[in-house]
C-alpha cells in the first residue's frame, strides 16, 4: 500500500513539475549558516556537525528539532536528514505537505533521508538529494583549506597585477623626467 500512495504521489508532483531540475535553486558557494532540520537526538545530526566542523568551521549550523521548530530562523540553505528506517519510519517525508513546504522554501534545501538506498519525496523534490547526512554536509560546505588556497592565489594575481601597474606608473614618471614640457 505504501509503495502505490508513493508511485501515486510521484506522478502527481512530477505532474506539478516539482521534480525538474530548471525549478531547483543553486546552492550557495559560501554559507554563512546552514539550518539543518533533523531530530536533535539522530545520530544524522552528528555526521552533520562533525564534517561541517572539519571541512569549515566558519559555516554556523542552526539546528532546528522537528519536534520544536522556530519560526523563521535565518539562513542560507537547508539540510533536511535523517538516518535510515523502515519505510513506515521514513514516510513522514513522503507526504505532500512536507514536498510542498520545501518545493515553496525559499532557501535551497539539500536532503539525506535514509540510507543511499532508500528515495523519498521529499529528496525528489528538494534543489540537492544527497545519499547520506555526511555527503550533504559536504556538498553544502566549502573545504577550509581549498578557500585559502584560492584566496591565496587571488592574492598573488593582486600583487602581480599591482607590480605591473605600480612599474608602467614609475616608467611613466620616467619619461616625464627625460621629456619635461
Amino acid at each position: 500500500a505504501l509503495d502505490l500512495a508513493f508511485r501515486k504521489l510521484c506522478e502527481e508532483i512530477r505532474a506539478l513539475g516539482w521534480f525538474d531540475p530548471a525549478r531547483k535553486k543553486p546552492l550557495p558557494v559560501f554559507p554563512r549558516r546552514i539550518a539543518v532540520i533533523t531530530s536533535r537526538t539522530g545520530a544524522a545530526l552528528q555526521d552533520v556537525i562533525n564534517t561541517i566542523a572539519r571541512r569549515c568551521p566558519a559555516v554556523g549550523v542552526l539546528v532546528v528539532d522537528v519536534r520544536v521548530q522556530g519560526e523563521g530562523a535565518a539562513a542560507d540553505a537547508i539540510l533536511v536528514t535523517r538516518g535510515g528506517g523502515s519505510k513506515e519510519d521514513l514516510w513522514a517525508f513522503n507526504e505532500r505537505v512536507v514536498a510542498e513546504a520545501i518545493v515553496r522554501c525559499p532557501l535551497p534545501v539539500v536532503a539525506a533521508i535514509g540510507h543511499e538506498t532508500d528515495t523519498t519525496i521529499a529528496e525528489l523534490v528538494a534543489d540537492e538529494r544527497a545519499a547520506t547526512p555526511t555527503q550533504a554536509a559536504m556538498r553544502l560546505t566549502p573545504e577550509t583549506a581549498a578557500l585559502t588556497r584560492q584566496a591565496e592565489s587571488v592574492a598573488r594575481r593582486l600583487a602581480a597585477l599591482l607590480g605591473r601597474r605600480f612599474d608602467l606608473e614609475r616608467q611613466k614618471v620616467a619619461s616625464l623626467g627625460r621629456h619635461p614640457v
